[in-house]
């Protein structure tokens, strides 16, 4: 059984931030350093993580810096992709962004993984830029 829940307590969040250890700084070379940033510890931060059958295979975050909703650090361990957890990883965060009240979310998609995003109705716009040594695009969605 899949589950998305926002993470509430201090064990959650250490299991969010273990999957996104291992697919951010383990997969993909991410620096440690730049991984986390002030936004995890922040009170405007929503962090979400999915679970299934019990195990953390899944997380994302929303944060709400200068009347932005951003949609962040979206990760899904390898052996849990192709089954739309990352999909339902996005709605989540669009429902809870709504719930908060802004009628938008942005987000810095990997230049790889664009057309996810603009299934999920994500457009980009902007020039391309690296972040962390990976290529991005900035996207945006209406809510």
């Amino acid at each position: 059984m899949t589950e998305i829940i926002v993470a509430a307590t201090v064990a959650e969040r250490a299991a969010g931030f273990a999957v996104r250890e291992q697919v951010f700084i383990g997969e993909q070379g991410v620096p440690a350093d730049m991984e986390y940033d002030a936004l995890d510890d922040a009170d405007s931060t929503d962090h979400f993580l999915a679970r299934v059958g019990g195990e953390a295979v899944g997380a994302a975050r929303l944060t709400a810096e200068g009347g932005t909703a951003a949609l962040g650090r979206l990760a899904v361990l390898p052996r849990a992709r192709g089954a739309g957890l990352g999909a339902e990883l996005v709605r989540a965060v669009e429902q809870r962004a709504r719930e908060r009240g802004f009628t938008a979310v942005e987000l810095h998609a990997q230049v790889p993984v664009l057309e996810f995003y603009r299934a999920l109705g994500y457009t980009a716009h902007g020039e391309e830029f690296e972040e962390a040594g990976i290529p991005h695009v900035e996207m945006r969605k209406e809510l």
